[in-house]
């Protein structure tokens, strides 16, 4: 039998506009997305609660860096002003970034496994470290 896994996830939008630098095409120029962020947490043990972590406080942690970016050019946005702004980047962004707040909150329990990130209904990106 192997070691128990919980996880949850919760989803947040955003509207930014960006444009990826150096694409061939039309996303090169200044655009716009009703950006969509999952962030999956898991842990192999529940809080006293019975949780892997409150919605409440997950919504917190990745409410917080969603605000960074909504309403705004995400190329303008550290370390996107260096970094080009693909879904990609933008997941392992929320995964490194929810993970150290989620360090800071709940200790080495829950981790972030993965982080899902729409550019619209039919694209997204998928960051997780194996």
């Amino acid at each position: 039998m192997g070691v128990p896994v919980y996880e949850v996830a919760k989803d947040f939008v955003f509207s930014a506009a960006h444009q990826i630098r150096f694409h061939p095409g039309k996303c090169e120029r200044l655009h716009g997305h009703n950006w969509r962020v999952r962030v999956h947490a898991r842990a192999s043990t529940l809080s006293r609660l019975g949780m892997v972590v409150d919605f409440a406080d997950l919504y917190r942690i990745v409410a917080e860096l969603c605000a960074r970016f909504d309403h705004r050019n995400v190329n303008e946005v550290a370390p996107f002003d260096e970094v080009n702004t693909t879904a990609e980047n933008l997941a392992r962004y929320f995964y490194a970034e929810a993970n150290r707040r989620l360090a800071e909150a709940e200790g080495s329990r829950v981790q972030v496994s993965k982080v899902e990130v729409w550019e619209n209904e039919g694209s997204l990106a998928v960051y997780r470290e194996e």
